[in-house]
């Protein structure tokens, strides 16, 4: 169960990594990858459509085509150049804000990423139900047992992770090349019937004059509407999470790999230029082709309105291979959701030092997944529509912060246009996103459960793993390589000091009190040691030991670390080990609250450092005869 504990991030890279020895793969073979995501939606978004906005569908859809093509597509543009390495907009964030609020936001949008992968994998199965139980062959057979069968589905799917899933471009690419054909042949024919019977485009305009009068009054009710229709956004955050699959120029380099972020923006253009597409067509020849009826719960053009017309106009052999195709796509849209979460979890929590020990392991976080897959199904009786409005919630709240971040970056490199436009988006999009909350609030509820529940097992766990090391290496200057090398004979004594001004004064004073305090003979020497605490919101770093020599008497090692305790604990452990003397360290009792000084070292990395560096050296060292030792005065 616990095999491959110690690194998921590199254990298990999911659909977005690549090995380092691995080689680029061409822009249009990668773009299959978010095709599993963004094109499978085809498979319920007409229909969604179609409930939402009824006869309005095909002027909805247009305003989803426009805010996507003008709006969406712009903003990842730019996030491919500033994110080249796949991170997407949340490490754009990240970066731009500081301390623990950017992890806190960072936190959060974690919380709405795992609600669109969850709802990913929980839709896809429950849509892949549908189209199986609205199969002429099984429907007698199947009817009644949705819940069950996609239930069955999840559980598959944490199965094969459970064993180990591998997801392979190529296989992505012909799912994708068959399933968008079989598409093209539904789009085609659905038109054909429409030309064939023309009256059907006059019935449907005379109802919606007669339904909402003048076109101006069509466009401002799909205006308020086509927040709806956002499943049709998805995709966009994995066309730049695969942006490390690109092959790129021969003389693209880690810092700008230029070739691949040409290959990106492509592979999200042209993706975003087939769904348009798609969007528009689909959503015309349904709305026209299909009784409203057919549309609502029960029906069977419910969550699969172009299959429902496969099977209408191209006979059920057609049907029932666009189903298997279809079913296809959908299960491995889950796959490429939980393999996404199983990617991304990774990349932010250990480095905040924020997840369990168990959370290392694959096998432990698939059953946990695949149970709140369960919980989902479960709660939205395996129904399309009803997870509907969290899978847009989760896509339109990732969209909004990665048009915010991009404007955030245009601003700080004073693109003044750009700015501005990506101003105009941010805002369309947070608009969007409210709308979209205050008519369907499951999805912000279901985004708050997973916020809450990712926040409170992040804060138990770093405070479980606030007494580790958190160092990953401990590099010395010469200068302090030098004074190491004068202890290989002699054990180090080092005097804990919180430096104020570093005149002459403080140091003459410290060591004074020291000698006294603890009866160090005259003879040996004292060597300071200060800690400067940069970011106490990280967990892990390299730590780095300067050595200087102050007021030509006195030897100081600096260090720059999020916490105090730990980085004297983990340059004590490296003295000791290289030099073969067990090192001893100085302190001075801090005088307050026992438990306020607790929270001044897990938020601000400070608080009484005596004892919980001795904390620290006893987790790490647990042989009390090895252990350096801590003197406190």
């Amino acid at each position: 169960m616990l095999e491959g504990l110690s690194d998921m991030a590199k254990q298990h890279p999911g659909p977005h990594a690549q090995a380092p020895a691995e080689r680029g793969r061409p822009w249009w073979r990668v773009m299959c990858l978010t095709g599993l995501d963004y094109f499978s939606t085809l498979g319920y978004q007409p229909g969604i459509a179609a409930l939402a906005a009824g006869l309005l569908s095909p002027v909805a859809t247009v305003v989803l085509v426009v805010v996507t093509l003008c709006g969406a597509l712009p903003v990842y543009r730019r996030v491919a150049v500033e994110s080249p390495h796949g991170q997407g907009s949340i490490a754009m964030l990240e970066r731009l804000l500081s301390f623990w609020k950017g992890k806190l936001f960072v936190l959060a949008l974690l919380g709405f990423a795992a609600t669109d992968f969850m709802i990913t994998i929980t839709l896809s199965a429950a849509d892949a139900t549908a189209h199986l139980v609205e199969n002429p062959h099984l429907n007698s057979a199947l009817t009644g047992h949705q819940v069950l069968i996609t239930l069955v589905l999840v559980a598959l799917l944490g199965a094969v992770f459970l064993k180990g899933f591998s997801e392979a471009i190529g296989l992505a690419v012909v799912l994708v090349a068959v399933y968008l054909s079989l598409n093209v042949v539904v789009v085609v024919t659905g038109f054909y019937h429409v030309l064939k019977s023309p009256h059907v485009v006059g019935d449907w305009a005379d109802a919606l004059t007669a339904e909402h009068g003048n076109v101006v009054a069509m466009v401002g009710v799909a205006l308020v509407t086509f927040p709806k229709l956002a499943l049709g956004l998805s995709g966009f955050e994995t066309g730049v999470a695969v942006m490390p699959l690109i092959e790129g120029d021969p003389d693209d380099t880690e810092e700008r790999p230029t070739g691949r972020i040409r290959g990106a923006r492509k592979l999200l253009t042209t993706a975003a230029l087939i769904m348009s597409v798609f969007l528009i067509t689909t959503s015309f020849i349904t709305t026209l082709l299909i009784p409203k009826e057919a549309f609502e719960k029960g029906g069977q053009a419910n969550g699969r309105a172009l299959a429902y017309l496969a099977h209408e106009y191209l006979g059920n052999t057609f049907g029932s291979v666009y189903d298997l195709s279809t079913i296809a796509i959908l299960w491995f849209a889950g796959a490429s959701a939980m393999a996404g979460l199983l990617n991304l979890l990774p990349r932010y929590l250990p480095r905040y030092g924020m997840a369990p020990h168990w959370a290392k392991a694959v096998r432990p976080m698939v059953i946990v997944l695949t149970l709140i897959a369960f919980l989902v199904t479960w709660i939205f009786d395996a129904s399309v529509d009803a997870q509907g409005g969290a899978y847009a919630t989760g896509v339109l709240v990732l969209i909004s912060s990665a048009a915010i971040a991009v404007t955030i970056a245009a601003r700080a490199a004073r693109q003044r246009g750009w700015t501005i436009g990506f101003a105009v988006i941010a805002a369309v999009f947070v608009y969007t996103t409210a709308l979209n909350i205050a008519e369907r609030p499951d999805g912000v509820k279901i985004g708050a459960c997973f916020i809450a529940a990712i926040m409170l097992v992040s804060f138990l766990s770093r405070l479980k793993r606030a007494f580790e090391l958190r160092v990953t290496d401990v590099v010395f200057d010469q200068s302090a390589e030098r004074f190491v090398r004068d202890y290989t004979h002699r054990p180090l004594r080092l005097i804990a000091n919180e430096a104020k001004s570093r005149d002459l004064a403080e140091y003459q004073e410290k060591k004074h009190q020291i000698r006294a305090d603890n009866d160090i003979p005259a003879e040996d020497d004292l060597v300071f040691v200060e800690v400067t605490v940069r970011d106490p919101s990280e967990f892990e770093a390299v730590l780095t030991v300067h050595g200087e020599v102050l007021h030509d008497r006195y030897r100081v090692l600096s260090l720059e670390s999020s916490s105090v305790p730990n980085a004297l604990a983990a340059l004590l452990l490296t003295v000791r080990d290289r030099t073969g003397q067990q090192p001893h360290i100085y302190f001075e009792w801090t005088e307050g609250n026992p438990f306020a000084q607790f929270l001044r070292f897990f938020l601000f990395g400070q608080g009484e450092v005596a004892p919980v560096t001795r904390e620290v050296l006893r987790e790490a060292e647990p042989d009390p005869a090895h252990r350096p030792r801590v003197h406190v005065g």
